[in-house]
């Protein structure tokens, strides 16, 4: 995971973590960088997250809000 987090600015890995565990947004620039690293990433991203205690007993909840974030950014990255 490390290797991932490197990869991402600070400020997008806020954003996407805000979209999927809160209600935040995310910027067209972070929908492309996102899309342009790949599903698995975005994937074990939100993982790495998901794994803390807390969030474990809302995991249908932030299932579904990474699913609609990566179909987001792929019809933006589309549009581009």
């Amino acid at each position: 995971m490390g290797s991932c987090l490197l990869k991402i600015s600070p400020k997008c890995a806020l954003d996407i973590i805000g979209v999927v565990f809160g209600n935040g947004t995310i910027t067209d620039a972070c929908c492309h960088y996102l899309v342009q690293e790949g599903k698995v990433y975005h994937d074990i991203l939100i993982k790495y997250i998901a794994d803390w205690p807390l969030l474990v007993s809302h995991e249908t909840l932030y299932l579904k809000k990474s699913a609609d974030l990566w179909a987001h950014c792929v019809s933006i990255s589309q549009t581009a």
